[in-house]
């Protein structure tokens, strides 16, 4: 009897460990194939964008807001998106993404402050970003690695939230709001 309940409560945590584990688990771009609109980045990337974003901490504290000017072009399967930044305090700040379309929704991209390649993949309404990003702090730069999801929302409107993280601990979370112009 006692071999039996010391089976059955192994049996119980460990479905509640796997279910536990599976909470945790973030989502996958695939969860998102039958989203409408489906969201093309070579159209909506193109011609001028406008963004309004800001960062939190991980306490969820505003720390710094922006907007966004993006000059977007592209060439066959390459794309540039030349971003221009301007920071409430005043600040000013360029990021030039070079994309590459590879294919069944699938991206390669890079930037002067990204370290090595950005690999995306788009499905449904959604584009899905994991990168590393060079971010200067306080005098010195540290890298943070990048969980990037954009959402089309319209033919104009895309939601885009990033969660920022440095060996595995949440830092803070980007979000912006892109407006695509008529």
């Amino acid at each position: 009897m006692m071999h039996r309940r010391k089976l059955l409560l192994t049996g119980i945590s460990a479905t509640a460990g796997a279910i536990g584990l599976a909470g945790c688990a973030g989502p996958v771009v695939q969860d998102y194939a039958d989203q409408k609109p489906t969201l093309d980045l070579k159209t909506y990337f193109s011609g001028i964008v406008d963004a309004w974003g800001m960062f939190t901490d991980r306490n969820g504290k505003v720390v710094k807001r922006f907007t966004v000017e993006m000059k977007c072009q592209w060439t066959n399967d390459q794309g540039i998106l030349d971003e221009d930044f301007m920071y409430s305090d005043g600040k000013t700040e360029k990021r030039i993404w070079k994309l590459t379309d590879k294919g069944n929704g699938s991206f390669t991209g890079t930037a002067g402050d990204v370290v090595g390649i950005a690999l995306g993949q788009a499905k449904g309404n959604a584009f899905n970003w994991s990168y590393t990003l060079a971010l200067p702090v306080d005098g010195s730069v540290i890298n943070v690695q990048m969980d990037d999801w954009m959402y089309l929302m319209n033919d104009r409107v895309m939601l885009n939230t990033a969660r920022m993280t440095k060996l595995g601990i949440h830092l803070g979370d980007v979000t912006l709001s892109f407006m695509k112009r008529a």
